[in-house]
């Protein structure tokens, strides 16, 4: 039998392996760190020095992934969460407390409603609902007890544009925190910093990433506001992976390319959609004829990849558009490379109550399409076949049903 120490050997070689002449970053797959003494590692779990401390909270490739989004929306320091919900749950916990209220405006995310309502409410915050664009609403809804202000611009489906500005000056009045889910545009689109948001959230399992790879979340803004973040990470432990952040770093190469097309084939779609004969309204705040159009040039460097329109009067007719397509596929992400549509009414918005997908203009005949990087002209023909192919069959139904009555 060898006794020349293999397992060791095996265990401890390369473990000094130097990586800082890779040209790509480096992907720190690990959980914990190695401390030159007891000192060291002390002093860095007590935050007294610098340095890696556990990957919950402190990972190289994620600490990358951190700074440079921090870079794009010009923000002094972001943290990253496993998820866009994770990192809203963890706002929340940070900045809210029993006897304080939020505002947050109705067209968010669909789970940011139910999280705030059924979850959060039952530890005595107070959830105040308002129409996005109703700033009379906003304005009462307001006080002296609202610790957080929440909205998302462009809201996602219906793509309403919050005056930014105007609500910081409604929230820092009353000494609350505006809060900006800007995820439908990305920092290369729009910069809610710069028009007075204290803490920009995205979910950039989205256009971050852009191919549908991955789930994250990230938050920006001045330092003061991200320690009490990181504070909740280090404890709640709903970290981004390494893997994820690496994906992530690699997706934001490509960003401002992606962002460019995308808006620019999004933009092209929805004046096809305005003028197709089989297509009622058109949601997009690209289009003049928008409500929003304005606010969104004079805040956005463009108008973003999501695009909502009504197919006939009802469900049916919105589904069997949906399952006449094929290229574009039938999912509910957005931000992919590749084309997607949804029917927020029965997926994203679904556990809403109608009273409330009413009061957004969700009908049950509005579809959601995120556009992709594929030809416009494909996407444009998969399209109009799958519209000819659900009305079609409405238009026959009926004649047949005329033909009975008229037989009767």
């Amino acid at each position: 039998m060898f006794n020349d120490q293999r397992a060791t050997q095996m265990l401890r070689i390369g473990q000094d392996a130097d990586f800082s002449d890779s040209f790509c970053e480096p992907l720190a797959l690990t959980s914990a760190y190695s401390f030159s003494s007891a000192r060291e590692a002390a002093a860095r779990f007590g935050g007294t020095e610098p340095g890696n401390v556990y990957s919950r909270f402190t990972n190289p490739t994620v600490n990358t992934f951190e700074q440079r989004v921090a870079f794009l929306e010009e923000a002094e320091a972001a943290v990253a969460f496993a998820s866009g919900m994770a990192a809203l749950s963890a706002v929340v916990m940070a900045f809210a407390a029993s006897g304080c209220n939020i505002v947050c405006a109705r067209d968010v995310f669909g789970t940011t409603l139910i999280m705030l309502r059924q979850h959060f409410a039952r530890y005595g915050i107070e959830v105040r609902v308002v129409g996005m664009l109703d700033y009379d609403a906003w304005e009462k809804a307001i006080d002296s007890d609202t610790c957080l202000v929440i909205v998302e611009t462009p809201a996602n489906p219906m793509q309403h544009v919050a005056d930014i500005a105007r609500l910081s000056r409604m929230a820092h009045a009353h000494g609350a925190l505006l809060l900006v889910d800007s995820t439908m545009l990305t920092p290369i689109l729009q910069r809610p910093l710069r028009q007075g948001a204290d803490l920009v959230l995205h979910s950039a399992g989205k256009y971050m990433d852009g191919h549908g790879r991955c789930i994250a979340g990230v938050v920006c803004g001045v330092d003061t506001l991200m320690q009490p973040l990181r504070a909740v990470l280090r404890s709640q432990g709903a970290c981004l992976s390494p893997m994820n952040a690496w994906l992530l770093l690699e997706s934001l190469e490509t960003l401002e390319l992606r962002m460019q097309r995308i808006s620019a084939n999004t933009l092209s779609m929805a004046r096809w959609l305005d003028k197709h004969p089989k297509v009622g309204s058109v949601f997009y705040s690209g289009l003049e004829s928008h409500p929003c159009h304005d606010i969104a040039c004079a805040q956005q460097a463009g108008f973003g990849g999501v695009v909502s329109f009504e197919v006939g009067m009802s469900q049916k007719e919105a589904w069997a558009c949906m399952d006449a397509l094929q290229l574009i596929s039938i999912a509910t992400n957005i931000g992919d490379t590749r084309s997607m549509v949804t029917h927020p009414a029965s997926t994203t918005q679904g556990r809403w109550s109608p009273e409330d997908r009413m009061s957004c203009g969700i009908g049950d005949n509005l579809l959601r399409l995120s556009v992709g990087l594929e030809s416009l002209a494909d996407l444009q023909q998969d399209i109009d076949v799958a519209l000819k192919i659900a009305l079609d069959q409405k238009s026959r139904s009926l004649q047949g049903c005329s033909l009975l009555e008229t037989l009767e």
